[in-house]
């Protein structure tokens, strides 16, 4: 089985997105190199250094599933249906978006009302002997608190936004250990970490 990771790009003072979920120069590196990396939305190709093309194909290659909170969901209008990384997304919402599960019928996309622990199994069930991919905040922090992270991985940018939305909020339980890096790939415009979570 694999494993339950979140990620994100994230800023040296610790936020993922401004407070309108816009990630400003976040993701500058993603256009940071001559490598060509394209996705399965076709208006958006990266242009990758090679230490960050490989460690971009290693994490989807890896990847069975992804779970997202309704806010992400709503932000992007479900990427039209298909998330650019064209993996099965579990999204966990209070409400299912009837009007908009019936114009994307096709859509290889999960609603799951039952709260984060429910969406990451039912992710599991969807990704098979892949990892699962949780969203940062507010579902990796509840993912972190019901003790359902093997890793975090945080791709550093050398931005300081000053405010927004944090990679984890408040938790509520005792501070979480990580062990020392797994990976660690320093790359133009990002240093890309991956942690284990201590257990």
């Amino acid at each position: 089985m694999g494993k339950v990771r979140s990620s994100a790009t994230m800023s040296l003072d610790g936020y993922i997105a401004f407070d309108n979920n816009m990630p400003g120069p976040l993701f500058d590196w993603y256009e940071a190199g001559e490598i060509e990396v394209t996705t399965a939305t076709p208006e958006l190709t990266f242009h990758l250094t090679q230490q960050s093309a490989e460690y971009w194909h290693q994490a989807i290659e890896s990847s069975g599933a992804l779970v997202v909170g309704r806010t992400l969901f709503d932000v992007t209008d479900g990427w039209g249906g298909r998330h650019p990384i064209d993996l099965p997304v579990v999204v966990v919402t209070h409400n299912v978006p009837t009007e908009w599960v019936e114009q994307h019928h096709d859509a290889p996309f999960t609603f799951v009302t039952e709260g984060v622990s429910a969406a990451v199994a039912k992710a599991k069930e969807i990704a098979g002997d892949k990892d699962v991919d949780v969203a940062a905040g507010t579902m990796a922090t509840q993912a972190l608190e019901l003790g359902l992270l093997d890793e975090v991985t945080v791709d550093i940018a050398p931005v300081v936004l000053g405010q927004g939305r944090p990679y984890f909020g408040p938790l509520g339980i005792d501070p979480v250990l990580l062990d020392d890096p797994t990976t660690v790939i320093q790359s133009n415009r990002a240093l890309h970490l991956v942690y284990p979570v201590r257990r």
